[in-house]
């Protein structure tokens, strides 16, 4: 026992030896403690050195990168860890209505073939292993007068640019459309004003000339189109025509009824072209319901040229389709997209420092990122005009759908790839 300083009452310093020896019996006596708890304590130190572990760890195991205690570099992994993937189970309520353009003789047409856009139950290409119902489909443009256009398109269809069912021809005997357009400008009340009549015998001539569908394009007066559209509808009873395009400008103008009713009459798919705005399509889809079956209505949602706002066109066409595929049916319709609206940007076809590259090439590859990129939207029909830019897309299609073999052995040659 050690006794304390009379004069003080504390006790006197121990030295080192007194201090091990009373160990044993200090362990002893604490064996079962959890806390202490220390009266008048004071501690005079040199050098201090804590030493804090970073994992917890159990008595006598020794943690990672130690042997017996004594730290040891890390091995070197030879090879990726294996690891299974299960593909997520996953369902969507909505389904996008498909709908049918062109009509066969056998369907009350004069089409070779038709052609059905729509049927998506996922969003685009989001599992190879379900890709689209229907791959999309290229239509190619014609007018039925001439109209400028940059030279890198106009050179390619410039002994054809006046006879309007010569020029459809090309397009699908040279360039393989799917689709005609024919827009018809001249019947603007700004231009050449042309008759209802006159725009009548242009679609019967491009009816003649080729048997693939065809869209019906206007000049965009909600006047004038309801005329025209309705004078065409009845002149291709059962052809099955897409009539490009109603807008909610001929609600007020009082002319959505008679041309939603003369394309339900004789057989026609109408096109409901809004401007950016959901709240604005589902409105217009609304009001075409009272007049028209579902089934007969595709949607074009606005395309923006790359550089202009292409990305929120894009966000556009997504919101819809996911909104359809939740069970939005105001939204579950197949959409158009006018891709050749990439040439109203003029880094497309203006001359342009050596850096940017020619316009000869610049010009169809701002078409086909346009087109591109709202495919990987959802987009269902694409309008376009440059040969090339058609060719890509149409290659590109396929290739996107395809469920092919994965190698998991080649995986490293590119995970360790030094760029």
């Amino acid at each position: 026992m050690v006794q304390k300083n009379p004069e003080t009452g504390n006790h006197p310093g121990l030295d080192a030896e007194q201090l091990f020896a009373l160990a044993p019996h200090l362990r002893e006596l604490l064996k079962g403690v959890h806390q202490i708890e220390l009266e008048n304590f004071a501690m005079e130190i040199g050098d201090l050195e804590l030493f804090i572990p970073t994992t917890a760890a159990s008595p006598g195991i020794t943690q990672p990168g130690q042997a017996g205690g004594i730290p040891v570099a890390p091995v070197k992994p030879s090879a990726l860890i294996q690891e299974a993937y299960i593909p997520a189970e996953y369902s969507f309520p909505g389904k996008i209505r498909e709908v049918q353009l062109g009509a066969t003789r056998a369907e009350g047409g004069s089409r070779s073939h038709s052609v059905t856009i729509g049927g998506s139950t996922t969003p685009a290409y989001f599992d190879p292993a379900r890709p689209p119902a229907h791959p999309a489909v290229i239509s190619l443009d014609v007018f039925d007068m001439p109209v400028q256009l940059p030279k890198v398109l106009k050179e390619n269809v410039a002994d054809v640019m006046n006879d309007p069912a010569e020029w459809a021809r090309m397009n699908v005997n040279k360039f393989g459309a799917d689709v005609i357009t024919i827009h018809l400008m001249s019947t603007d009340p700004l231009f050449a004003n042309a008759s209802a009549a006159t725009a009548v015998k242009t679609v019967e001539s491009i009816l003649q000339a080729v048997d693939v569908p065809l869209i019906i394009g206007g000049c965009g007066d909600p006047k004038k189109d309801a005329e025209v559209f309705s004078a065409v509808a009845e002149m291709a009873d059962g052809e099955r025509l897409l009539i490009n395009s109603v807008t909610l400008d001929m609600a007020q103008a009082k002319t959505l009824e008679r041309v939603a009713t003369a394309a339900r009459d004789h057989g026609h798919a109408l096109l409901a072209f809004t401007g950016l705005d959901l709240n604005n399509a589902k409105e217009l889809n609304r009001r075409l319901y009272e007049y028209i079956p579902p089934e007969q209505i595709v949607m074009d949602l606005t395309t923006v040229a790359l550089g202009y706002g292409l990305e929120y066109s894009f966000t556009i066409h997504e919101r819809a389709r996911y909104a359809a595929l939740m069970g939005d049916t105001e939204l579950a319709h197949p959409t158009i997209s006018a891709a050749t609206n990439a040439w109203a940007a003029r880094e497309a076809w203006m001359k342009m420092a050596p850096e940017y590259g020619t316009r000869e090439l610049r010009g169809p590859v701002w078409e086909t990122v346009n087109a591109l990129t709202l495919l990987l939207a959802g987009v269902d029909l694409f309008l376009m005009m440059h040969p090339a830019a058609v060719l890509t897309l149409r290659d590109l299609i396929p290739k996107l759908s395809r469920n092919g073999t994965a190698h998991p052995e080649q995986i490293a040659d590119w995970v360790w790839v030094r760029i």
